[in-house]
């Protein structure tokens, strides 16, 4: 798709963090950005190794902050911009998050060419839990259900 001037400027932006992450070498080469009303309310940069956080993706630190700075858990009428293709965690945090559109620059090949392959995820979420490579068990007890229970029944819940 053609980007108009100001999805440009987005991810321009988004990429501009990928590349002075690398300079700085605070982490990855991966740069995201989140807009409302033609506004950027969250940045990220991945920061995965200065962190010492595997979760420390750029799309999940510009979640944070725009979260943060809407003081609220979801990004109702946001776009998020980001300079890779989000890799399953990410994109799974996105939908969570609840954005009305992403827009990325690189595909997941081009990161994968890099170094960056997530298809060993992709290929492993679909998997029946037993035949996942990282042991995967239910532990079964009796109680397991009880706080679902309680979740129904209370009125102190927000959902999400």
């Amino acid at each position: 798709m053609k980007a108009t001037k100001k999805q440009e400027l987005f991810m321009q932006e988004a990429i501009r963090i990928a590349s002075e992450n690398i300079k700085s070498g605070n982490g990855g080469p991966f740069g995201a950005v989140i807009v409302k009303n033609g506004l950027i309310i969250g940045r990220g940069a991945n920061s995965v190794t200065s962190e010492n956080d595997p979760t420390a993706h750029a799309e999940v630190m510009a979640i944070r902050e725009a979260c943060k700075n809407l003081n609220s858990f979801q990004l109702n009428d946001c776009e998020l911009y980001t300079s890779c293709e989000p890799c399953p965690m990410c994109l799974g945090a996105i939908y969570w998050a609840r954005p009305s559109k992403v827009y990325f620059a690189a595909t997941r090949e081009m990161a994968a060419m890099a170094g960056f392959d997530d298809s060993y995820i992709y290929n492993q979420i679909p998997l029946p839990p037993l035949e996942r490579d990282i042991p995967t068990r239910q532990l079964i007890l009796e109680n397991a259900i009880t706080v679902f229970d309680e979740w129904v029944l209370t009125e102190k819940k927000i959902p999400y």
